[in-house]
This record gives C-alpha cells, structure tokens and sequence, in this order.
C-alpha cells in the first residue's frame, strides 16, 4: 500500500478577485475550498490515476472533519491522528497576482507523534510512504529522521519532498527518491545554479549523500532526474500556467503511479512532468484525461556520462 504522510495539512480557502486592494473593501467573484498539504496532494492526483494510497498525518476541529469528509468523498481512505486544536486555514487571494496567507498549524504533542510512529511500525517491504511538507513547530527539527528510520525498520520505501533541512535530515536512510525543486536545491548547497551541468552535478552530490534517485524539478523548463547509474533532461509540455501550488506534488503522485505499475524509466519520468503540467495549467489538481493528453508531449534526453 502507500501512504501519505502530511504532518501539517490545511483546508486551503481561495477567493478569486477583479482586482485586489489593501485596506478596502474587496469582494469575491468566485470561491473554492480544498484539502490542502503536500502529502495529500500526492494522494488526490494518485487517485485521479486510480492508485489507491491512505492519508496520515494529524488533523482537528472543523477544518479537520472537512479534509477527511473531502477525502473519503473522492474515495481517499484516510487514518488520521486527531489533535484538540483545529487544523489551520490557508487564504489564497487570486487577482491580478496572487496572495497567500497560511497559518500557523495546530499543537501537536509527543503522545500524537508516537500514535504515528507506532502506525508506522506496521508497515512491510511491500509498502511505501511519501513524506512531505513542512513539519508543525510544536515537533522537534529531527522528525523526518525519526520517521525516517521507523520507515526503514520495517523495509518500505521513502520518497520525500520538503525543504532543505528536512531533506538533509532523511538523506542517511537512503530514500527511493527525492524531488527538491531547483531552489531547494541552492538552498541545500547554499549555491546560485544558473546551468543544466550544475543542476546535474549537484543532484548527483545528493545521491552520493545517500538519495538512490534525484527528480529535480525546474517549473516551465521541465526536470532533470539522476539516478547511481543514468541522467535525464525532461522537457515539460507548453502550455499556459494558471496554478502552480501542487504541480510539485503531482509530479510527485505522476513519479510514483509510474513506478508501483513498474512502467520503464522513461514512461515514469513522462507521467511524472505531465502529471505536474496538468496541475499547473489547471485551477485545482491534474485529473486523469488531462495527464494523458500531456504525456505525448514530453521530451526525454537522456544525458552523457560526465568525465
């Protein structure tokens, strides 16, 4: 089975506007609520391409109820902890630009974080868990090794795809694959990268710090992947971007769905970006008939050995 992990996740609010004015009145044309998180956008679009997967992670209140009544309404099956706090609220104004405010996450104690380390313990080989997403700041700065190695005790794979401190943390427990985008991929080297050689030389440090593959994603150019033994430039699809929260996370889902029907690499790579495409020029998450229209559409080059 996978599993999604989203240790903070939101009910994202979005409100569409003409125009958007601090300090005045503003009103709404339109508006939208999604459950929201890295990891539970993972399992949206592996829904939307029929891969079943279970939602963790830790959720309360009224916000929280929502995210799991939306989730089992798509067929999502989730096994939450629930804390006493309500999951946060994440407002999204989309005008002319767009403006975000996320808030904080709800309190979570030691006692919930072992109710999550102990459904970990269960897992097998044949298992798989997506971390990713920030981590609430009640949690100390080493839980994604701690889960980290709970994963690895029992033989299931890790895929991650957080923030710079957070992948460098898991990078000792050899995870399947990590996707940072490319200026995660600075931060962790604390680089400028400004070439397609760089972007390939420090993903190739990663897997030599322990990642077994590197998807790193570049937006509207596409990604680079690297692996122990083979290196891809994946040309994305053209198309006009409307919303770029996700497409990471789809791209995610794409990767994986691609990997557990145990496609070639090159047709996992191609569902990965089409899947992150799909979302970015769609207002919510990529759906199926839109991932497969795209998937003829991306270029695969695959690079020269270096030196």
């Amino acid at each position: 089975m996978i599993y999604t992990i989203t240790l903070n996740p939101s009910v994202d609010y979005v409100m569409y506007t003409e125009e958007f004015e601090t300090g005045s009145l503003n009103r709404a044309h339109k508006t939208q609520k999604f459950a929201g998180g890295k990891g539970i956008n993972v399992s949206r679009v592996l829904q939307a391409l029929d891969i079943p997967s279970v939602t963790l992670g830790f959720i309360g209140g009224y916000p929280g109820q929502m995210i799991e009544e939306t989730l089992h309404s798509s067929g999502i099956e989730t096994s939450f902890i629930k804390v006493e706090a309500d999951t946060r609220i994440n407002v999204k104004i989309k005008g002319a630009n767009e403006t975000e405010v996320n808030a904080a996450g709800p309190y979570v104690d030691q006692i919930h974080f072992q109710s999550l380390l102990k459904q970990l313990e269960q897992l097998t080989k044949d298992d798989m868990v997506i971390l990713a997403g920030s981590i609430p700041s009640s949690l100390s700065h080493d839980t994604y090794a701690q889960i980290a190695e709970r994963i690895q005790s029992t033989g299931a794979q890790l895929i991650v795809d957080a923030e710079k401190s957070l992948i460098e943390s898991i990078l000792p427990y050899h995870p399947l694959l990590i996707k940072p985008n490319l200026k995660e991929l600075e931060d962790i080297f604390d680089v400028t990268i400004s070439e397609n050689k760089d972007v390939r030389y420090y993903a190739e440090q990663l897997i030599k710090k322990g990642a077994q593959s590197v998807l790193v994603s570049l937006g509207s150019a596409g990604a680079l992947y690297v692996d122990h033994k083979q290196a891809y430039q994946i040309k994305a699809p053209k198309g006009k971007v409307i919303n770029t929260v996700g497409a990471g996370d789809s791209t995610v889902a794409g990767y994986i769905a691609g990997h557990v029907q145990r496609y070639k690499l090159n047709n996992i790579l191609a569902l990965a970006i089409a899947s992150g495409s799909a979302t970015a020029f769609n207002e919510d998450l990529a759906q199926r008939d839109d991932i497969e229209q795209l998937k003829n559409q991306v270029n695969i080059t695959k690079l020269e050995a270096e030196g």
